[in-house]
């Protein structure tokens, strides 16, 4: 049974987004009743008011300097792994998200219940709010690759994970990479061989701002699809 949660979100100057994100979690932590839920936001390389904008937040700050997601989000885990020292690692479950991403009101409850049946990691999916900023034929060409029901699927989002701290100690934890660090997340989880479950019924509204973060990742991927129609998600 989980007796602790904790979340981490890595932020580089989104002092903008980030209020949304943490309202949602908020409302997500609120939900998951007898669990402390442990928030922590990682502020890398701001230039911005993204740290006061997260204490405003109710959130707990941490911050580097090292302008990298991967370094960022293992800094968070970090945190949450020092505060629940005192638990059994089999008892406390991790997740994260981006500052640019809402979880639902359910998105903690639903994966702690997939714990409770035993999977060590919950990978879920992504929405987009708004299409707005890029070309015609973007969104169709995203929902095309991207495929949609209920079933399994091959994508893997930091905006949209969730993890047993033991299985996430045992994989090695995040690799400080400036981009696809929760691919290799999952993939020593699953050459660990932890169960995974990889779900479109947990599911998240990001958006598709065309000012990437992380190089390579998933904005970066959308700005690209329009000139390459055949190109494979592969966030």
């Amino acid at each position: 049974m989980i007796r602790a949660v904790g979340v981490v979100v890595p932020a580089h100057n989104e002092q903008e987004l980030l209020p949304g994100c943490l309202e949602s979690l908020r409302r997500a932590a609120r939900i998951v009743q007898g669990v402390p839920v442990h928030l922590v936001v990682v502020a890398d390389a701001c230039r911005d008011r993204t740290a006061e904008a997260a204490r405003r937040g109710k959130a707990a700050v941490v911050t580097i300097g090292g302008r990298n997601v991967g370094a960022a989000r293992a800094m968070g885990m970090r945190e949450i792994l020092c505060r629940t020292r005192h638990l059994d690692p089999a008892a406390v479950w991790l997740a994260t998200t981006d500052a640019d991403t809402r979880v639902p009101a359910g998105w903690l409850r639903q994966q702690l219940r997939y714990a409770d049946r035993g999977w060590d990691a919950v990978v879920g999916t992504v929405r987009v709010t708004d299409w707005s900023g890029h070309r015609p034929g973007t969104r169709s060409l995203f929902r095309e690759r991207y495929g949609d029901g209920t079933g399994p699927h091959s994508h893997v989002h930091g905006a949209n994970l969730g993890f047993r701290a033991a299985a996430y100690m045992t994989a090695g934890g995040f690799p400080a990479t400036a981009t696809a660090e929760d691919h290799a997340l999952v993939a020593a989880m699953e050459a660990s061989g932890s169960p995974i479950l990889r779900t479109r019924s947990v599911t998240v509204l990001t958006s598709a701002r065309r000012r990437a973060r992380a190089p390579h990742g998933f904005s970066h991927y959308l700005t690209e699809l329009a000139d390459q129609p055949d190109a494979a998600i592969t966030a």
